[in-house]
């Protein structure tokens, strides 16, 4: 998948190309609306906290120190194990799930208000009055829509970029 990010000049437009997008069968979960606060957005496919944030990333990257941290512990506890205990092969799957399981829980906790940096070259334009519509089409159809949205919408800045797989 590929993600589009579109500038538009006012509310109304989005609502336009939004209309537009569904219509050609955009499904309404790929299409993601940022705005400010004074805009009002409503009838609009709102970006959620996913992709709002830094909250999968944060997720990701908990998950993987969390995990390793499990492993860490799991091989100390062989290496030298408390008096009168054995620590068994079984104990690293649940140190290990332990470990990611709260890396993940307060990466995510941390990330969660941390603004998506890749929104953040559109924080000026946004303030200004712009309206951000992220729209996520496979790669093969990138070019297409792209052409079908500058057609349609001109006033529409378009940058492309590649959205990770889930």
């Amino acid at each position: 998948m590929r993600r589009l990010y579109l500038l538009l000049p006012d509310v109304e437009r989005c609502r336009a190309l939004v209309n537009d997008l569904e219509g050609t069968g955009i499904p309404p979960g790929h299409l993601h609306v940022v705005g400010s606060l004074e805009q009002d957005l409503k009838g609009l496919p709102l970006a959620t906290v996913w992709q709002k944030s830094e909250l999968l990333h944060g997720l990701e990257i908990g998950i993987g120190i969390g995990a390793t941290g499990g492993l860490l512990a799991w091989l100390l506890g062989r290496l030298l194990p408390p008096p009168g205990m054995e620590i068994g092969n079984r104990v690293l799957l649940w140190s290990v799930l332990a470990g990611a399981l709260f890396g993940g829980l307060v990466s995510a906790l941390m990330k969660h208000h941390e603004h998506n940096h890749r929104l953040a070259r559109y924080d000026q334009a946004m303030a200004a009055g712009r309206i951000l519509l992220m729209v996520d089409v496979p790669r093969s159809e990138v070019e297409r829509t792209r052409e079908r949205i500058l057609s349609q919408h001109p006033e529409a800045r378009i940058d492309v970029a590649r959205k990770k797989k889930r």
